[in-house]
């Protein structure tokens, strides 16, 4: 089995972690450059991401959590908040960091920065928190699949309330909403999910060649 199968395969939604065992420095820095070099759309990035290793905080947060024991037992907790909102400066600022990353003059990307603004900052908000939640999912799939590589467990998580997250963590005063959820450390040899076989649908019915 080739190698990008292998991780995959290896991967699976972990119910249980080993709370003694924590992520090296090294392997979260790894784990986070990965996550920060995903593609966005436009490659605006409208999304803030919180690292939590903070014992308390994610006590705080397991009953927000449904009570899950992941939360309170991985090394960290990342969670992933999407911008509920933006203006120009969703725009001004990427196109800021462009022309100083590419040594180009602002006057030479006016042309790109009217077109994204005019795609979307005429959006209603609803539609404008959809995109950016889409773009937070892209980033979650990513670090989750680098951590595969890593060999670093993870558990992705919709199973929260969002509400109480942003209480938690303070994020509505930010313009943030948390999104999506993924504890990472290392499985438990006690987590009987992990000999379980992968059910998934076969390549017949999940793929349509034309």
């Amino acid at each position: 089995m080739n190698t990008v199968l292998e991780h995959r395969t290896w991967r699976y939604a972990t119910k249980k972690f080993d709370p003694s065992k924590k992520v090296s420095e090294q392997d979260l820095e790894t784990l986070l450059e990965a996550t920060r070099l995903s593609a966005s759309s436009y490659g605006l990035q409208p999304y803030h991401i919180f690292v939590i290793s903070d014992q308390e905080t994610k006590e705080k947060l397991k009953p927000a959590s449904w009570n899950q024991s992941q939360i309170a037992d991985a090394s960290h907790v990342i969670v992933f908040a999407n911008a509920t909102d933006f203006g120009e400066e969703l725009v001004d600022d990427f196109l800021t960091n462009v022309g100083e990353t590419r040594n180009i003059p602002m006057e030479g990307l006016k042309g790109y920065s009217d077109f994204m603004k005019s795609k979307l900052l005429d959006l209603p908000v609803e539609t404008k928190s959809t995109w950016t939640t889409k773009q937070a999912y892209i980033a979650f799939s990513n670090m989750m699949q680098a951590a595969a590589e890593l060999k670093i467990d993870t558990c992705p998580m919709e199973g929260f309330e969002s509400d109480k997250y942003n209480e938690i963590l303070g994020l509505t005063e930010k313009n943030l909403n948390a999104a999506v959820v993924l504890p990472i450390g290392y499985r438990s040899e006690e987590d009987d999910t992990q000999h379980w076989a992968k059910v998934r649908k076969s390549k017949e019915t999940l793929f349509t060649h034309i």
